[in-house]
């Protein structure tokens, strides 16, 4: 049995396409990612995977179960953490998980039980007595993930749990994540940091504008550029012109520039020739490098190169009112 089968899931706000035609299967164990920028079709498909949303059209299962046909018994098997923390602030930590036990229909005794457990997990057992609103925004991630811990989850939905923390937070998030997957848990998780991906996804999809654009391990996705990758830091960034002229021809796809910081990014291939005979052009031409490195693609080099921007974008995705008067205005981003 898979964790989730989707088969050309659709989700339409009028005009607005926020799914179109989406397929995906994943296996159970281990993390799922999805990747993509914002507008990009991610929280919808969790939120019709959670049973919040119904589609348009296409079919969707979890643990073997249709996501239309009984949206009670997934949400007994699933856990869900959204991207904003779903707590009540003016209730303690271990309130807030009871509230979420009992709401899953267990005891008191066993919502408390439950709710000291997943406190413990995610070391949060010293503050459970304190009101959310003193705590951190690292904690309250926490404490959201936690709430989606109370019912063991067979699988666990987690739509960008990460954002908007600082670093050491996410680190620790990352760090609580891969032991929820050692224990057999099983994640789809959507991101649109190419770090986190990366580092905890064996499989990924990316998607953008409602499509699956590509699919892989983060290995094979990044093998798509077809090797390393160099960068150059001008001296002068009104140069930037002569140079692209002259590293013409030499990478295996066009260069790509940032004109404010004056860099230059150049796939290369596993040739190191194409490294000296673009120095050499630049020595013929006398441009002054502040630095040069070269390095391995990450995924962001994989998401410019299949979409031609990259995973950072301000652009939300539809939902609700929003979306239908996008629609109604025939606004199609």
């Amino acid at each position: 049995m898979l964790a989730v089968e989707v088969e050309q899931l659709k989700k339409y706000y009028g005009d607005v396409h926020a799914l179109d035609g989406v397929d995906l299967s994943i296996p159970l164990g281990g993390v799922y990612g999805l990747l993509g920028p914002n507008g990009a079709g991610k929280t919808t498909l969790v939120r019709i995977l959670a049973t919040l949303l119904k589609p348009t059209h296409g079919r969707a299962r979890i643990l073997g179960v249709d996501v239309t046909e009984d949206p009670g018994a997934i949400r007994r098997r699933i856990g869900l953490a959204g991207q904003s923390a779903a707590v009540d602030e003016l209730l303690t930590g271990r309130e807030n998980l009871e509230m979420v036990g009992r709401l899953y229909g267990f005891s008191r005794t066993e919502a408390l039980r439950r709710a000291d457990e997943v406190l413990e997990r995610i070391d949060l057992a010293d503050a459970a007595n304190r009101t959310v609103k003193t705590y951190s925004g690292g904690m309250r991630r926490r404490l959201d993930l936690a709430a989606s811990l109370v019912g063991h989850p067979e699988l666990l939905l987690l739509d960008e749990p990460t954002t908007g923390l600082d670093p050491r937070s996410r680190q620790d998030l990352w760090d609580l994540i891969e032991e929820l997957v050692d224990e057999g848990t099983t994640l789809l998780l959507t991101t649109q940091y190419l770090e986190e991906a990366d580092r905890l996804a064996r499989q990924l999809v990316v998607v953008d504008h409602g499509k699956v654009i590509s699919r892989g391990t983060p290995d094979e996705l990044k093998a798509q550029l077809g090797g390393d990758v160099l960068e150059l830091h001008l001296e002068d960034p009104g140069k930037i012109r002569v140079v692209l002229e002259q590293l013409e021809g030499l990478g295996s796809a066009p260069a790509t520039i940032d004109e404010k910081t004056g860099l230059i990014s150049l796939t290369v291939g596993e040739d190191t020739g194409a490294v000296v005979e673009a120095l050499r052009r630049l020595d013929r031409e006398r441009v002054q490098l502040r630095d040069l490195s070269l390095r391995k693609p990450t995924l962001d080099d994989v998401f410019l190169t299949l979409t031609g921007h990259t995973a950072q974008t301000d652009e939300p995705e539809p939902t609700g009112r929003k979306a239908r008067r996008r629609a109604r205005s025939g606004d199609r981003s």
